[in-house]
């Protein structure tokens, strides 16, 4: 397994107005669009291309293309903040939503999906999720898209923790991880540190000020 850790003095900068409790709930989404926006050009940038013949306006001209076909795969909630953003930039990717509900005494999760799509080893997933925190959710859904056929797996958040990173490692040696930042831990709750809260309560403005406080699960 491989992580990426994107350096970017944009991605810095936008990192941190999302860090910060004050931002209002429009500017978080902004900031996470941008955010993404950056990931997904590096998440990308080794996708394996293959010639291709257009016509331009002048003359026909050979040139290179995706090889792959690209599935996006968010993670309800707060990976819904991070999928216009990659659509903008791959607008023929297929979707897959997909949840998890999180037992806050176990600190283990529950998955739930609509439709499974018909993926094959050609197809190359994204998993889409702004937190890696304790890592097991990450680590259940690798294990059900590999279960359901896929083979070329990506997951790209804006931060992880060095243990969610580590769970991930420990179960999938063939699995890369695209991120913003590593934080420093996760504490007994299982939240990151120092973190930037619920971001899906965050996204969606249905947070109280202790779920600010306490971080992402």
């Amino acid at each position: 397994m491989s992580l990426q850790i994107i350096e970017h003095s944009l991605l810095i900068d936008r990192l941190t107005r999302l860090r910060d409790k004050n931002t209002p709930k429009s500017l978080f989404g902004l900031y996470m669009d941008q955010v993404s926006s950056i990931l997904a050009s590096f998440a990308t940038k080794s996708l394996s291309l293959e010639p291709t013949e257009i016509e331009t306006p002048l003359e026909k001209t050979s040139t290179f293309i995706f090889g792959q076909e690209i599935i996006l795969t968010p993670i309800l909630r707060a990976g819904l903040g991070m999928l216009k953003s990659f659509q903008l930039l791959i607008p023929e990717a297929q979707v897959f939503f997909l949840g998890a509900v999180r037992n806050e005494k176990t600190l283990e999760s529950t998955l739930y999906y609509g439709p499974i799509p018909s993926i094959k080893p050609h197809h190359h997933i994204f998993i889409l999720d702004p937190m890696i925190a304790t890592g097991h959710t990450m680590v259940k859904t690798i294990k059900f898209l590999k279960d359901c056929g896929a083979i070329s797996i990506r997951v790209v958040c804006c931060i992880a923790s060095p243990e969610g990173i580590k769970q991930i490692q420990q179960a999938f040696d063939d699995v890369e991880i695209i991120t913003g930042c590593v934080d420093r831990e996760i504490n007994p709750n299982g939240f990151i540190l120092p973190g930037l809260g619920d971001a899906g309560d965050r996204l969606f403005g249905l947070f109280e000020e202790s779920s600010v406080s306490k971080g992402s699960p």
